[in-house]
């Protein structure tokens, strides 16, 4: 390649955000090459053969805001000046003194809340000549003393010769996400503490096999009464395939919008109540026998699980439909409810709109099309007529599978039913958060968002990590990133919707990979994790549609910032009210010194540790050494004897740190780290260790506070690891009388004294 041509190739990558470099935790330098510049704009549909399609395509750059009247979307602070935004219009100069603009603002519910207008007598700001037409900007005063929300400003260009409209959405944000007024107290902010636990673990009497909402209620009740916490922590709810090995991750799911009717508590719901079908169906001794057999095997039968719900579901939903909507096959564009509870159905309908039909359309869409042709999988190989969601044939089918749409959605609101209800306990309990909800980074390119989105997705590159201490190679995570260019283009709906669906529920968020909002690390399609590059987010428009949502829902935001985080993002992060993600395998000093309490932010959330490290029995035995020796994972015998030197050096650390802080436990020794087991006392010192930390919330995972041995999740594993299968060794019924709990409630109380908030 010439170099005039690498030139420009550089300068049309940097337009779009790919960035010319980047160092991995060694410092190393890692140039980007051409060959993944090319794949990455051939993954965001910018298609380069030739130095003349790179002059093209930067042309078409420079052109782009010219040929539309006004940008797409315009993010701005309710606390900062106005400023003015663009309005471009094809005009002949004789013309421009002619043009008059007029603009109304209208706001979510289509109300007018203001109108302008300007010219004659305009004088351009600048002009260009454009696909052969010369093109006049003119500069307009944004709407101003709007409060927060979404808006469109719709603005009509008017001349002697023609008329052109244009439609800008204006986000007006807070400056800061939500924060309880306890927390941001200089003097007396409350500083509270919560339990963390993977609901599909939870093992009870009652369950069929995974913990469910049921169970959660259950959970709730326990720990907001008796252990008396502030927040439960859960793994991502998100809708998965639920199906072993590669479809049950969390951080992987067909739909990061939608819940996983795998968590639904079958026998709650109200239709269960009235079905005597359904209800023979479950009393059938063969199916209480294979629930039995669910309900003690040691790790979740997810398709088992979901098989035995499914076929009571089905049933449910005839039941609804008879009772409810009249009708045995509700087809009808317009529902009909005959009851108070099927217009509720109804409501919820309308309120979730286009998002939700789309998600219950593609369910119905994989399931005809797994009916027709069993071996494909992935919606990129369905019959090209139904690739696209906006397609004839989609249109078609969305008409001809009403009723199996409907059931779909039914299934949706069930479980935002149930969730809610707990949700709703939380509050009445005086949670000063109840539940804390995850985020995954993104979700499975052959689920729902993807074939929804595709608009937006690169589903030709993936998104990782440059090669770090656990990965040398880098780390390729399979999630398709969003294209930062669509994203904007389209008004940020994707991210929006992403966001305030994820806060329906609780008090909190944790957005995993937190630092995707500023980049994105991008490989792509078929090259090695190494020859990746990273790519530039709009980060100020997204914290504002995150401080928007959160104060909206007055949820607390908290950013998954671990691993490679770049300067200056914790900083813009702590400004924008995002809590930092503190966890204490990590907090050390260069020397591998642990860092005292009193060095943690206080706008934090601390934990001792991740889904993806081991429990702290298991970190204290080296057993997550010893499984990784089990799956191959080190690559010599030198590598293993490093990690069992490095984790005994980290035990020594940890008990010093602890010995510092005198809250050693009795006839623990500091520099006999080796020959002391995890005992519940000094799980109980490391929990008081953070509870003594300024951040303003602590999270204990209950596998630590039962001494768990299994780690949920293995990293570079799929099926030589039962990952997210592993049920918690204690039931619910017993788990509310296990004095190991109890004791590490009280030491945290006295510490974190409750407080009702909400």
């Amino acid at each position: 390649m010439e170099q005039n041509e690498q030139d420009l190739l550089r300068e049309l990558a940097e337009h779009y955000g790919i960035s010319s470099e980047y160092h991995d935790i060694w410092g190393q330098r890692h140039e980007t090459s051409a060959e993944t510049r090319r794949a990455i704009l051939d993954a965001m549909g910018v298609r380069i053969e030739s130095a003349e399609a790179v002059r093209r395509a930067l042309e078409d750059c420079a052109d782009a805001p010219w040929r539309r009247v006004c940008e797409p979307v315009r993010v701005t602070r309710v606390d900062e000046p106005a400023g003015r935004w663009p309005v471009c219009l094809p005009a002949q100069e004789q013309e421009d003194r002619d043009i008059v603009l007029s603009w109304d603002v209208r706001d979510e519910a289509g109300a007018l809340r203001q109108q302008g207008r300007a010219g004659p007598g305009l004088v351009p700001s600048a002009t260009r000549r454009v696909d052969g037409f010369r093109h006049a900007r003119f500069e307009l005063p944004l709407p101003s003393g709007l409060p927060i929300g979404y808006y469109d400003v719709t603005v009509k260009g008017l001349s002697e010769s023609r008329q052109v409209d244009g439609t800008l959405r204006l986000i007006v944000a807070p400056s800061a996400c939500y924060m309880p007024p306890s927390f941001v107290d200089h003097r007396n902010g409350h500083r509270l503490w919560g339990l963390a636990v993977q609901l599909y673990a939870l093992r009870s009497a009652r369950n069929w096999g995974a913990g469910d909402f049921g169970d959660l209620g259950t959970f709730v009740e326990w720990v907001a009464k008796d252990l008396r916490a502030g927040l439960i922590g859960l793994n991502p709810l998100h809708a998965i395939n639920n199906t072993r090995p590669f479809q049950v991750s969390p951080y992987s799911p067909a739909s990061r919008l939608f819940l996983n009717v795998l968590y639904l508590d079958i026998e709650s719901i109200p239709e269960f109540q009235v079905s005597q079908s359904a209800q023979q169906m479950v009393q059938d001794a063969g199916f209480q026998r294979a629930l039995a057999a669910l309900r003690e095997g040691g790790e979740v039968e997810y398709e088992q699980v979901m098989a035995a719900k499914r076929a009571v579901l089905e049933s449910l939903w005839a039941t609804f439909c008879e009772r409810h909507l009249g009708s045995r096959e509700p087809g009808e564009q317009d529902l009909k409810p005959a009851t108070e509870r099927g217009q509720a159905f109804a409501r919820y309908l309308k309120e979730e709109g286009e998002p939700l039909e789309m998600f219950a359309l593609f369910q119905t869409l994989a399931e005809d099309m797994r009916r027709q042709h069993p071996l494909v999988w992935a919606w990129r190989e369905w019959p090209e007529p139904y690739r696209s969601p906006h397609s004839a044939s989609v249109a078609a089918f969305r008409v001809t599978h009403r009723a199996r749409i409907r059931f779909y959605q039914y299934l949706q609101w069930v479980a935002a039913q149930q969730l809610g209800a707990v949700a709703h306990r939380t509050r009445e309990l005086g949670m000063p958060v109840g539940l804390y909800h995850d985020l995954a980074l993104g979700s499975d390119r052959n689920g729902s968002d993807a074939w929804v989105y595709q608009d937006v997705l690169a589903l030709d590159a993936d998104c990782g990590c440059p090669p770090d201490a656990f990965a040398a190679q880098g780390q390729n995570w399979g999630l398709p990133p969003p294209n930062p260019v669509r994203l904007r283009a389209t008004g940020y709906r994707m991210f929006i919707e992403l966001i305030r669906r994820n806060l329906a529920y609780g008090g909190a968020l944790r957005l995993d990979h937190v630092m995707g909002l500023f980049r994105l690390f991008w490989i792509p399609r078929g090259m090695p994790a190494f020859a990746g590059a990273y790519v530039r987010y709009p980060v100020e428009d997204l914290l504002g549609i995150l401080a928007l949502e959160s104060v909206r829902h007055k949820a607390v935001i908290i950013g998954e910032d671990l691993g490679t985080v770049p300067d200056g993002v914790r900083e813009r992060l702590a400004a924008g009210r995002v809590l930092s993600y503190r966890v204490l395998y990590f907090e050390r000093s260069g020397s591998g010194e642990w860092n005292a309490p009193e060095t943690y932010p206080r706008q934090a959330m601390a934990v001792i540790g991740t889904h993806d490290l081991p429990p702290l029995a298991a970190f204290w035995a080296g057993e997550d050494i010893a499984l990784r020796v089990r799956l191959g994972l080190y690559a010599d015998d030198e590598a293993v004897r490093r990690a069992r030197d490095e984790r005994h050096h980290d035990k020594q650390q940890m008990l010093r740190a602890l010995g510092a802080a005198e809250l050693l436990p009795p006839g623990m020794v500091e520099d006999a780290a080796m020959a002391q087991p995890m005992t519940p006392e000094l799980c109980r010192a490391l929990h008081l260790f953070l509870a003594r930390t300024p951040s303003w919330a602590v999270l204990a995972n209950l596998e630590d506070l039962l001494g768990e041995m299994a780690q949920t999740n293995v990293p570079g594993t799929v099926g030589s690891h039962p990952n997210w299968s592993r049920k918690l060794a204690v039931p619910l019924e017993q788990l509310r009388d296990d004095a190991r709990v109890h004791q590490a409630a009280s030491a945290l109380r006295a510490v974190r004294p409750p407080t009702q908030q909400r």
